[in-house]
């Protein structure tokens, strides 16, 4: 998406975040960017633009769209939560994403999921790829499975390249035994969006978010064909992460981790 005449212009949403401060910073020297968020951000440096709007504002982010060439959609709420709010801002905020982009022209989304739409496959089923069957293990995971089907439709209806990143146990380092298997560190997390925003021909693809981990759970190759080559490995934390973790080394039966948990979803039911 960069060419010889200059820097193209990319938008983030939730570029406040954990993931999308990381992101601004790795792609600063690739796009100009426009930066949105509902939360304070830093202010803006040479070729960046600050945006205080929510996703559920569709008209805000039609204009953020404007002159847009590529969106790197990462708002939303990360874990789970009462499903009328995880729906509002997971799911309908998707939607108005892609519908501000597909208004505006824009040729390329990517899209934030989550390793939560399969976290109850057992991590006995190694090396599983996005054709795995979906099996989230919270509201938080269903709404991700409806950002990808969304993505989907945006891409078969109207052409839109969309890339949905399963990602991970993002994060500096690994911590806990899970993340030796799910950990994405931050560069490679630049890496990837990087890869997905310039690879030719993206058409609709979903792939998982994780560095290269020797003993990942997941199927790089969707990653693999978009150019995506993980600096990283957790195992290079393992003898720390093992050690810290004292005799309670188990990562338990579920991809998922603790998501799996009922208690983690009763906490949140708002139907009694």
């Amino acid at each position: 998406m960069s060419n010889g005449d200059g820097l193209r212009r990319v938008l983030i949403t939730g570029a406040a975040g954990s993931i999308g401060r990381v992101v601004r910073a790795g792609l600063r020297d690739h796009y100009a960017l426009r930066l949105l968020d509902r939360a304070a951000q830093e202010p803006a440096g040479d070729g960046e633009e600050v945006i205080t709007a929510d996703i559920g504002d569709l008209d805000a982010l039609v204009d953020a769209c404007e002159g847009v060439d590529g969106v790197v959609h990462l708002a939303g709420i990360p874990a789970e939560d009462r499903f009328s709010a995880i729906a509002e801002a997971n799911i309908t905020g998707t939607a108005h994403v892609l519908e501000a982009a597909r208004r505006q022209g824009v040729g390329r989304a990517v899209l934030a999921s989550s390793n939560h739409v399969t976290g109850f496959h057992p991590i006995s089923a190694q090396r599983i790829g996005p054709d795995a069957e979906p099996r989230p293990d919270t509201f938080y995971g269903v709404s991700k499975l409806a950002l990808e089907g969304l993505g989907c439709l945006y891409a078969e209806k109207f052409g839109l390249e969309v890339a949905c990143l399963r990602i991970g146990s993002f994060g500096e380092r690994p911590h806990g035994v899970r993340s030796l298997s799910t950990w994405l560190s931050h560069r490679d997390a630049v890496q990837l969006v990087v890869r997905c925003l310039e690879a030719p021909d993206l058409g609709f693809t979903i792939l998982y978010g994780i560095s290269g981990n020797s003993r990942a759970w997941w199927d790089l190759s969707a990653a693999h064909a978009l150019g995506y080559e993980p600096q990283d490995d957790a195992e290079a934390y393992a003898q720390e992460v093992l050690a810290d973790a004292g005799a309670d080394v188990d990562p338990g039966v579920y991809q998922g981790g603790s998501f799996t948990d009922v208690q983690t979803t009763l906490e949140h039911v708002e139907y009694d």
